[in-house]
């Protein structure tokens, strides 16, 4: 647990009760964060909420196929402008079709991934211009920001222990150096230090158990619920 209990109370009171909360989890590949989404909305569902959970890129059917063509393994030499590129565009189309909609109805919605992964992956990561990147997730989202952003942090080598025993057969994105992934988590933890407020950072080395009960006391002392 690395979180600070102080800075945890993120409840807007000028934001009516009757809209949606937008949670979202990042962290380099093998944090754990597919199984702490199943658990948090578990537990959400079993307070009443609504919950919808979301993943980048994807989420509606043109987010989708921009992610079947960002994960190819044949396209090696799709350059890191227009990664960044349609990494954006299916952003944009997942906010306006689908979360702004749910969080108007009232719905939790818990999205795997959000803008911080591109901060993180195309701006610390490939080292593209970071005010450019700002810009451009800026164009994608509008005002739709998350409530909290569940921050898993694990140190790389012990991320890459984890992937090599998936099943799931590796992506273009999986085939990264270490270097990478420390690059890439060195910049997660630069935009913690940014936003504490909003970004948690929390151990993922933890016991899974030890740590979905981490992040649901978070949820629950963030949202007052």
């Amino acid at each position: 647990m690395m979180y600070n209990e102080e800075k945890l109370k993120v409840k807007d009171p000028a934001i009516p009760d009757a809209r949606g909360r937008l949670i979202t989890f990042e962290g380099i590949d093998g944090t754990g964060k597919s199984t702490q989404i199943v658990r948090l909305t578990e537990k959400l569902r079993e307070m009443g909420k609504t919950v919808q959970v979301l993943r980048e890129p994807g989420g509606t059917a043109i987010g989708e196929s921009v992610r079947e063509i960002l994960l190819d393994r044949r396209h090696t030499n799709m350059c890191e402008e227009t990664e960044l590129l349609l990494f954006a565009a299916a952003r944009a189309q997942l906010v306006r079709e689908i979360i702004l909609p749910a969080l108007e109805t009232g719905s939790w919605v818990i999205c795997d991934r959000f803008y911080d992964s591109t901060v993180a992956y195309q701006g610390y990561g490939r080292g593209l211009d970071l005010n450019v990147i700002g810009a451009l997730n800026q164009l994608a989202i509008g005002t739709c920001r998350p409530d909290i952003t569940i921050l898993l942090d694990l140190p790389v080598e012990l991320a890459v222990k984890r992937l090599t025993g998936r099943k799931e057969k590796a992506d273009r994105l999986d085939n990264e150096s270490l270097a990478f992934m420390q690059q890439i988590r060195d910049g997660y933890r630069n935009l913690a230090l940014a936003e504490p407020d909003r970004l948690i950072l929390m151990d993922a080395a933890q016991p899974e158990t030890v740590l979905a009960a981490d992040i649901y006391r978070v949820i629950r002392e963030g949202f007052g619920i």
